[in-house]
Formats: structure tokens, sequence, C-alpha cells
């Protein structure tokens, strides 16, 4: 376990990754970028265009370069620090405070990574920093600033449960100052509370506790414990998400029973439909009987713009 201090200031444990499962991780991704170069430069050798051989040695160096700096980072941008052998192994980058791994940082990985793995070196420098560092960091992560993490732990946890003389007050809370990084802390805080000793229980609990009360109102009855405190406010923003959620199900499928039933009562309309064509063929004889409109032409229209306007007459 290891301790980062989140960007509201709070303190928390997070598991780091320890390097054999790294060492799998960074084997799956190895596995995969070697699999599309050789398909690459397969493609490259055998495409009957390119009769020059400096221009296919070009394409098989931008190929390198794509596949061995851009996976990573074009991976770790997109799914906020996974690449597939992170993901078969339950890793994930973040920052060193806890959040998520930004693009920069991505980069600075992808760039070290290529000299940490893909020079003679081959992961030397790597697996040296990593057993130095006391966070298990590979120079890249120095570099960047960010830290591998496990997510998987022994099961999955189940939501916080909503203590019953709390309901009442819960359900008038005011909610939308609690930010998505908070609520993580304060979970993560009543994941890991039979793990702490009392007194940091109640330090954690009290510093989570007030960095919630600031953001949201009104304030809870006297003499609740932080503990239940959180409780309360996870469980009562979870089952409001929910609800939301489920709105919105309820709306897409009421919009779809209603455009079916439309469909099936009125049928298709337009030219190609039944219908379609008597309609368009008594319009126009209407307006060709009306008065003052030679037969045979059809009326003139007011004056338009470029831009569709009407002009007032």
């Amino acid at each position: 376990m290891s301790e980062v201090v989140t960007g509201e200031a709070v303190v928390v444990e997070v598991r780091v990754a320890q390097l054999p499962s790294r060492a799998l991780a960074f084997l799956i991704d190895f596995v995969a970028q070697w699999t599309v170069l050789i398909v690459a430069a397969v493609l490259v050798s055998n495409a009957s265009v390119l009769t020059d051989d400096a221009l296919s040695v070009a394409l098989i160096i931008l190929f390198t370069v794509l596949v061995t700096v851009g996976y990573p980072v074009a991976f770790e941008t997109l799914t906020r620090g996974r690449s597939p052998g992170k993901l078969a192994l339950g890793l994930r980058v973040v920052s060193d405070d806890g959040g998520p791994e930004r693009f920069r940082q991505a980069l600075f990985r992808g760039l070290a990574g290529f000299l940490e793995f893909w020079t003679p070196f081959f992961g030397a420098p790597a697996l040296i920093t990593s057993l130095l560092n006391p966070r298990g960091k590979r120079l890249g992560d120095v570099f960047a600033g960010t830290i591998v993490i496990g997510e998987r732990g022994p099961g999955e946890t189940p939501p916080p449960e909503m203590p019953p003389a709390l309901a009442s007050w819960a359900a008038t809370l005011e909610l939308s100052g609690l930010s998505g990084e908070l609520a993580a802390t304060a979970r993560q805080y009543l994941v890991r509370w039979h793990q702490l000793s009392p007194p940091m229980r109640e330090e954690m609990g009290m510093r989570v506790a007030g960095q919630v009360s600031a953001r949201i109102a009104p304030p809870p009855p006297p003499g609740v414990p932080p503990y239940a405190y959180l409780a309360a406010v996870l469980a009562e923003r979870r089952r409001r998400e929910e609800a939301r959620l489920a709105g919105i199900r309820e709306n897409r499928a009421r919009y779809r029973n209603r455009t079916r039933y439309d469909a099936q009562r009125h049928g298709p309309r337009g030219h190609g439909a039944p219908g379609g064509n008597a309609l368009v063929s008594r319009q126009v004889e209407a307006r060709q009987a009306a008065p003052g409109t030679p037969r045979g032409e059809a009326p003139e229209g007011p004056a338009t713009t470029s831009g569709g306007f009407v002009p007032p007459t």
C-alpha cells in the first residue's frame, strides 16, 4: 500500500502494482506491438506499388515509431491509463495525486518507454529504477509524475448502504457541488475503514467529511459520525444517479414506442409512399386553378435572399 495526496488535499491509500504483474502486462503489450510491426512489414514488402527500397525502409521506420511510441500513448490517453496488457492484469496508470493520467504524462511515458525497452538496454533501466524506487516507478513514471496501481482487490466492494436514520435527511441534500474525485475519495475511505487504526479512522474521517460538507447542504443532524455521514451522502448520490439513468432509459423506450406507433398508424409520407404522388398532384391542380394564374404555369413565389429569408411585401 502507498499513500497519495489528492487534489482535495486528502491522503488516500492505493495499492501499488507489483513488479511481476507489471512485467506480465508489459509482455502482453510487447507481443501485441511486435505482431502489428510484423504485419506492417509484410504488407510494405509485398506492396507492388512500392518499387523504391528507400521508401519501403522509410515506411517501416515510420510504422516502428508509431507502434512503439504511439501504441502506449494512444491507449493510455483514450482509456485513462490502461493499455491492453494493463487491462488484462487489472492495472492502471494514474497521476501522483491519484487523478487520471493526462496526454502529456502518457507522452512522457511513451517516449521514455522507447528508450527503456526498445533499445539495446531492453528494460534494464526500467528494472533497476523500479527496484530502487519505493513506489516501483520506472524512468517514464519518474519523468511523467505517474504511478501504476492495481485496481483488482480481493473482491468487488458493495456500494455503501444508507443508514436508515439518515434517509430522510439525505433526500434533501444538494449534491451538485460534490465532484467525482471527492466522491471517489470518500468511497475509498469507506472501503479502507476496517483496515485503518482507530486514530487514523478518526483523523481521515473528519478530514474527508469536512471536505464533503463544505460542498453540499444542508449539514447533517448533530452527533452523526463521519462514517455514517459519508455513507449516507454516497448512497443518496448513487440512488439519484440510478434514478436519472432509469428515467433516460424509460424516455428512450417511450420515444421508440411512440415512433413505431405513428409509423404504423399514419404510414410513411413522401413521393415514394402510397398517396404521396396523388397529394402532390392535387396541390398542383389547386394552384393552377387559382384566379389570375395561367393554366399550366405555377404561381411565382415571393422573392427570397440567398440565406432563405423572405422579405415582407
